[in-house]
C-alpha cells in the first residue's frame, strides 16, 4: 500500500499533471461514450484542422484569414467535387465489376492452382488443395451474405451520408473561420495555469498536424502512382487496386504486408504465372521502396519516428477500441500517448555517488 501511495504522490502532486490527467480522461470518456453520435462533429474537426495548414501558410504570405479560409475551403469543395463525381462513380463501377467477376476469377485461380501438385508434388498434395479450395469457397460465400446484408442495409446509410454531405462543409467552414473564437471560449473554462498542458499539446499539434497533412499527400501520391503504373501493365480494376495500395501506406508494416496479397491475386488470376504478374510485382516492390526510403521521409521528416513495435500495438489496441478509425488514427494517438509521455513530470533518482578511499594520507605520502 505504501508503495501505491508513494507512486500517486510521486505522479500526481503537481497540479499541472491533475489538470492534464483530468482533460485526458475526459476526452477519452467522450469519444469513447459519444463517438458515433458526434461523427459528423469529429470528422469535420479533422478536415478542418487539417485545411488549418494551408490557411496558415497563406496568412503568412500576407492574406487575411477571411480571405485564406474562403480560397482554402473552396479548393477544398472543388477536390471533394472530383472525388464525388468524377473518381467515386469509377471506383463504384470497378468494385461492382470486380465483384461480378468474383466467380470466374475464382474459377481461374482454381484451374492455376490445381496443377501444383502436378509440378510440385513435393510441397503439396491433392488433398491439401482440395481442402484449402473448400475453405477458400466457405470463406467467399460468408462474405458474399455479408455484403448482401450490408448492401440491404445500405440505404439508410445512404440518407446519413446525403445529411452529412451537407452538414459537414458548413462546419468544417465555421471551424476555419471562427478558429480564435471557439479555441477562445474552450480555453475559457480551462484553468489559467495550465503550462504542462499547453507543452503537451504544442507539441502533439506540431507532430499530429505534420502526420495528418504528410499522410494525405502520401495517399494521393501512392495512389495516382500505382493507378498509372498498374494501368500502363494492363491490370484490370487499376483504379480500385491503386486506391488499396493508396490506403496501405496509413499504416506502416501491416498496411503493405496485407495489400500484397489483393494485388498479387488479381495479376495471377489476370494472366497466370507469367511475365506479366512478374512485371507486376515489381513494379509495386519499386513502388513500396520509393515510398518508404523517399517519399515518406521527405514528407514525413519533421514527425517522430517510432519503433515497429509501438506501432503494431497502437494499431491493435486502437483498432480494438475504434474499429477502421481507430486503425486510421492509430499513428496521431500513439503520437499523443508519446507526447504526453515525454511531457510527464518524473523523478530521476539522483545517481549514488561512492567517494574512494584513499589509503596513503598526507603522513604517509613518500618523499
Amino acid at each position: 500500500m505504501y508503495i501505491i501511495k508513494d507512486w500517486f504522490r510521486r505522479n500526481f502532486s503537481d497540479p499541472q499533471v491533475v489538470i492534464l490527467a483530468v482533460l485526458l480522461v475526459t476526452g477519452t470518456l467522450v469519444i469513447y461514450y459519444f463517438g458515433r453520435t458526434l461523427t459528423p462533429v469529429i470528422a469535420s474537426l479533422v478536415i478542418a484542422y487539417m485545411l488549418e495548414g494551408l490557411v496558415g501558410f497563406l496568412e503568412r504570405r500576407g492574406a487575411p484569414r477571411i480571405a485564406a479560409v474562403l480560397i482554402v475551403f473552396f479548393s477544398f469543395m472543388a477536390f471533394l467535387f472530383i472525388l464525388l463525381f468524377a473518381l467515386l462513380p469509377k471506383l463504384s463501377f470497378q468494385l461492382g465489376q470486380a465483384i461480378s467477376e468474383l466467380p470466374n476469377m475464382f474459377k481461374r485461380l482454381q484451374a492455376l492452382l490445381s496443377m501444383l501438385p502436378e509440378r510440385y508434388p513435393e510441397f503439396i498434395s491433392r488433398e491439401q488443395l482440395n481442402d484449402m479450395v473448400r475453405a477458400l469457397q466457405t470463406a467467399i460465400a460468408g462474405r458474399g451474405d455479408k455484403f448482401l446484408s450490408y448492401s440491404v442495409a445500405s440505404v439508410h446509410g445512404l440518407i446519413v451520408f446525403l445529411v452529412y454531405l451537407v452538414l459537414m462543409p458548413l462546419m468544417v467552414f465555421f471551424f476555419l473561420k471562427d478558429k480564435a473564437e471557439l479555441v477562445g471560449w474552450i480555453t475559457g473554462y480551462l484553468p489559467r495555469n495550465r503550462s504542462l498542458t499547453s507543452q503537451v499539446w504544442e507539441e502533439v499539434d506540431q507532430q499530429i498536424g505534420n502526420y495528418i497533412r504528410g499522410k494525405f499527400w502520401e495517399i494521393i501520391i501512392i495512389w495516382a502512382t500505382s493507378w498509372v503504373v498498374f494501368t500502363g501493365l494492363g491490370l484490370k480494376f487499376a483504379m480500385l487496386i491503386g486506391l488499396l495500395v493508396g490506403l496501405s501506406v496509413i499504416v506502416p508494416y501491416i498496411g503493405v504486408t496485407v495489400t500484397t496479397l489483393p494485388v498479387a491475386l488479381m495479376g495471377f488470376s489476370q494472366w497466370g504465372w507469367s511475365p506479366e504478374l512478374f512485371y507486376l510485382i515489381v513494379a509495386y516492390g519499386v513502388i513500396q521502396l520509393l515510398d518508404g526510403n523517399l517519399l515518406a521521409p521527405l514528407l514525413l521528416s519533421e514527425v517522430v519516428h517510432m519503433h515497429p513495435v509501438a506501432i503494431i500495438t497502437a494499431v491493435l489496441v486502437f483498432g480494438g477500441l475504434w474499429g477502421f478509425w481507430g486503425v486510421f488514427f492509430a499513428i496521431p494517438l500513439a503520437t499523443l500517448v508519446h507526447a504526453i509521455l515525454r511531457g510527464w513530470p518524473r523523478e530521476v533518482p539522483e545517481p549514488s555517488v561512492s567517494v574512494p578511499s584513499d589509503s596513503t594520507g598526507p603522513d604517509t605520502a613518500p618523499n
